[in-house]
């Protein structure tokens, strides 16, 4: 019977359609034990006897797909590709689908609302409240904020598209020029970075080692601004974001990516950063339907095989 692993830890729990499509086409399934994002090593040994994956955001390393000998799909759950070595993909025969549409909503949702805890301050005073601290935090208007969208793809054009009403100046720095309709200028990154009051990031993720948003990036950002990353950790440099908060530099962050996840370090001491445990596709209209397509894309897959 032909094997597939699902690596991504919250598959079909909200609905149970996309496994019985998976059985019904007479799959044996495999699932994650870990309860969490795959390492290198992990993925190696899980994937060695699999002829299908169902991805998540693990390292699809050249490595794991020589080693995964009799694999010939990946249905990536989510829209970045970054985890994936195309290239050696491409040489080893091994097809290679994702879900370019299924996120977008939840996380410019999910961005947006940030936003807003951010400038209103909802979070600190939720834990001054949980703590009998009765505290009136002053917070500021999204109204008139200059917002930079660095990466302007399809999820950073809904960001833009649902910031707009709210009377913000948009602007984004992307490789490529944005032919739409929405009220965003194109910027460098350096002049956004000193331009925008609040910045988000909605690109792919950054080679092992590097960061986008490094010391020289945050001490290009105006004083009092906030940064948002609900794309791919590692695009940021958090201790250097530490430093800059702690500093006093930038008002406040918010992270639902880390460079390593579970994350564990020195910014959750800081009651100006909101950190969520990688959520932006788990609203749950929106991850069904993520889940359906890539059940869906594998299947095709199979099909045209």
């Amino acid at each position: 019977m032909r094997k597939v692993l699902i690596s991504t830890t919250s598959f079909a729990k909200e609905d149970g359609r996309p496994f019985e499509m998976l059985r019904d086409a007479g799959l044996d399934i495999h699932v994650n034990q870990y309860g969490r994002k795959l390492t290198e090593a992990e993925a190696l040994g899980l994937l060695f006897d699999m002829d299908y994956l169902i991805a998540g955001t693990e390292p699809l390393t050249r490595n794991v797909l020589e080693s995964a000998g009799k694999l010939k799909i990946i249905s990536r759950c989510g829209v970045g590709m970054d985890n994936v070595d195309l290239k050696a993909a491409s040489q080893l025969g091994i097809k290679v689908f994702n879900t370019p549409y299924g996120p977008t909503q939840s996380v410019a949702e999910l961005t947006v609302g940030l936003m807003l805890d951010l400038l209103r301050r909802i979070t600190a005073m939720d834990r001054d409240v949980r703590k009998c601290v009765w505290k009136k935090r002053m917070g500021n208007l999204l109204r008139g904020k200059r917002i930079g969208i660095v990466g302007f793809g399809r999820i950073g054009q809904k960001v833009a598209e649902m910031l707009a009403p709210f009377g913000v100046e948009l602007a984004y720095c992307d490789i490529c020029a944005c032919d739409c309709s929405l009220p965003a200028s194109s910027m460098a990154l350096d002049g956004l970075l000193a331009w925008a009051d609040i910045v988000t990031l909605h690109c792919s993720a950054s080679q092992p080692g590097s960061h986008l948003i490094g010391i020289e990036q945050l001490s290009k950002m105006k004083k009092g601004s906030w940064l948002v990353n609900a794309s791919r950790g590692g695009l940021v440099d958090e201790q250097a974001l530490y430093n800059a908060l702690k500093e006093g530099h930038l008002a406040g962050a918010a992270l639902d990516v880390f460079e390593k996840e579970p994350y564990n370090g020195p910014l959750a001491e800081l009651d100006n950063v909101i950190l969520t445990p990688h959520v932006g596709s788990y609203a749950m209209e929106g991850r069904i339907e993520m889940e359906i397509k890539a059940v869906e894309n594998l299947l095709a897959g199979i099909r045209e095989s």
